[in-house]
């Protein structure tokens, strides 16, 4: 073999040479598992030839490249069952999504359940017969004449420029670059049994989706994502590697599902979302108030520890103040519509005094830049830190709105600290530290971080602030010693932010806490304070929130907990329980002299016979049962029952309350 007839490729960090000409599919003929490649950084279907010095990794179906891949290729073998199980279907867009994949129809009538079974026997069909995934390159007429019956496809295809911004799931059909079609092709015969207009890559085959798969649910969705358009039917789905991989994922989802913190609220008395209130304004019940009352106390008395001032301010405002700090011309599609007050007309319905526009609140920053600017302040004073739980009011899409954790009404556990520019990175540093040391005493320790840059379409200030701003924001993420992940564009207007990502008991992300550096809105607000020298100068803003919202993170620990609360939150932290009705007096006095020190603690003298209590006692998942008889009044002393039904028997009863009060003290329980 000649060396023209030879290129050199970087194969997974090795130099390789290959015969000119070679595919992907060749150069990792003996690795079953990769399913693409990535070369020169994009990933490339594997019959793709692959060009002289190229560099080349192999990505195989079990990594999140290839299990994107997995899914989207799944996604175009479920579009082909559905034009199979009804012709008239249009197709929309088939992306994959987290875990999974859908695609959009415009059909005559909704998918049914039976539909969705039917379906996933279509597909192992069509995944059996082997169909080859083969990439087509056409013209724009060619791709207008291959889809000239799909609408919804000829519309993406006059959106090919634009396909970032044309809403969601475009760009995997369309985009830069060249426009593609994949057919997918018969093995024995060659033809093309079915075709889609898409970007790609795709799997070589149908066959190694295998049996790992499975069609999870259908509803509504709008063409793009935009309530204008025309509505559609979609079809989600989910694909993994092996079938144990599906499976313990059927089993996450399923305890998920057990978890819902809108089923636990329900079933344990917490919260609930009447109809009369209306969407996303949920209602704390006694035994939710107290699961609040405990999170919010344990907080003020952290940032009482911390040197936080405690602030309060109205939930409405006049339009002005958030039109000098930008929120009227950045935010204003998510605050609620005006309220034009105090206009004064003339018997004849002419305008004496002309009204004003108010608003709720959906931010307390604008409020607290007032508080720090109604005197004089000196270097002296700095840093302050200003906390407020603030009540804040947001108009979320009703699509959106989804129990606790995505509502329109909502408390956050609010700070804005004002400080010089020396006086920064420490401070950020600190706030940092403050907040995954307090998430940590709710019992989430699992963290990364990530850093939102500027917004290049929608931002204030200058870019050297900016700058400035995002330097100092990743050397403090840095330093902590957690993962940093970026989140290009995914800014606020007025500055960059750190949000901690902390994951649950399923191994869910959610975003917790935020840190915010802002150099704008002092400026904005002309806020300043005297340094050393007598200058005037402006203080640096850090927008902190630790919770994100009460509402939310009470919402996250419900799942994370699964409504079996640690001690120090638990509404009810100790039943007791009588095995008859004769040690009812024994058990109200170690029950007075738990509540006497502090503990929650109840006696259950219900009519129900004794194993039933004990199985309520279960289902309310109580930290702590005692149990009394004969032989423990007798001795002074109770029996422990513990949530994981193991037992302590003949414990004194004042060992028992000092156990429980330094569980509930430490937190340890």
């Amino acid at each position: 073999m000649s060396d023209a007839q030879q290129i050199t490729l970087l194969v997974d960090g090795e130099e390789t040479k290959v015969t000119t000409g070679t595919t992907g599919a060749e150069l990792f003929f003996e690795r079953r598992d990769v399913v693409v490649a990535r070369v020169n950084g994009e990933l490339k279907d594997l019959d793709q030839p692959l060009p002289e010095d190229a560099n080349v990794e192999a990505v195989t179906i079990d990594s999140p490249d290839g299990l994107n891949v997995l899914r989207h290729s799944t996604a175009h073998v479920m579009a082909q069952a559905v034009q199979q199980l009804r012709p008239d279907a249009k197709l929309g867009i088939g992306p994959y999504i987290t875990d999974g994949f859908y695609f959009d129809f415009d059909v005559a009538e909704p998918f049914t359940p039976e539909d969705l079974r039917q379906l996933e026997k279509m597909m192992q069909k069509i995944i059996n017969q082997n169909q080859k995934f083969v990439r087509r390159v056409v013209t724009e007429d060619e791709a207008r004449e291959a889809m000239k019956d799909e609408p919804y496809k000829l519309e993406l295809l006059g959106k090919k420029n634009v396909a970032a911004d044309a809403g969601e799931g475009v760009s995997v059909e369309v985009g830069a670059g060249d426009i593609t079609i994949y057919d997918n092709v018969d093995r024995k015969s060659g033809d093309s049994v079915w075709c889609d207009l898409c970007r790609g890559p795709h799997l070589p085959n149908t066959k190694l989706i295998s049996n790992a798969f499975a069609l999870t649910r259908s509803s509504a969705a709008y063409w793009l994502g935009n309530q204008n358009n025309q509505q559609l039917q979609r079809i989600y789905g989910t694909a993994w590697p092996t079938k144990d991989a599906l499976k313990a994922y059927q089993e996450r989802i399923a305890e998920a599902e057990r978890r819902d913190h809108r089923k636990l609220g329900a079933e344990l008395d917490l919260f609930s979302f009447p109809d009369e209130l209306g969407s996303g304004l949920p209602v704390f019940h006694p035994k939710g108030g107290i699961i609040r009352k405990a999170m919010e106390d344990y907080s003020r008395q952290r940032h009482v520890d911390a040197g936080y001032d405690f602030v309060y301010t109205p939930h409405i405002t006049k339009g002005h103040l958030y039109e000098v700090s930008g929120h009227l011309d950045w935010y204003k599609e998510g605050m609620f519509p005006a309220m034009h007050i105090d206009a004064e007309l003339n018997e004849d319905g002419t305008v004496r005094k002309p009204g004003q526009d108010y608003y709720l609140k959906p931010m307390n920053c604008p409020m607290h830049n007032l508080i720090f600017r109604s005197r004089g302040r000196s270097y002296r004073e700095l840093p302050l830190r200003l906390f407020e739980f603030g009540s804040v009011y947001r108009y979320e899409k009703s699509g959106v709105v989804h129990g606790l954790t995505r509502v329109r009404g909502m408390t956050q556990d609010d700070a804005h600290i004002y400080c010089t520019r020396e006086q920064m990175k420490d401070e950020l540093t600190s706030t940092l530290n403050f907040v995954l040391g307090l998430l940590k005493d709710y019992g989430l320790d699992d963290f990364y971080l990530e850093l939102s840059t500027k917004n290049e379409d929608k931002f204030v200030g200058d870019d050297a602030a900016w700058d400035e701003a995002t330097r100092t924001l990743a050397e403090v993420a840095e330093a902590s010693g957690l993962e940093l992940i970026p989140d290009p564009g995914g800014a606020a207007f007025y500055g960059p932010k750190i949000s901690v990502q902390a994951k649950d008991a399923l191994g869910r992300t959610w975003q917790m806490s935020t840190i915010q550096l802002d150099f704008n809105l002092p400026e904005r607000f002309e806020l300043e304070f005297q340094a050393a020298d007598g200058t005037r100068q402006r203080p640096v803003m850090i927008h902190r929130a630790l919770f994100g919202s009460v509402e939310r993170f009470m919402g996250v620990l419900t799942e994370h907990y699964a409504g079996a609360f640690p001690a120090w939150l638990a509404p009810v932290q100790v039943v007791g329980i009588p095995v008859a009705e004769a040690f009812n007096d024994y058990m109200f006095d170690v029950v007075d002299q738990l509540k006497a020190a502090g503990i929650r603690a109840e006696v259950d003298i219900s009519s129900d016979r004794f194993p039933k209590k004990i199985r309520t006692a279960s289902k309310d998942k109580i930290p702590f049962v005692l149990i009394a008889g004969g032989d423990d009044a007798e001795a002074g002393a109770v029996s422990f029952r513990f949530r994981d039904g193991s037992q302590d028997n003949g414990v004194p009863v004042a060992e028992a309350v000092q156990r429980i009060v330094d569980a509930v003290r430490n937190r340890t329980s």
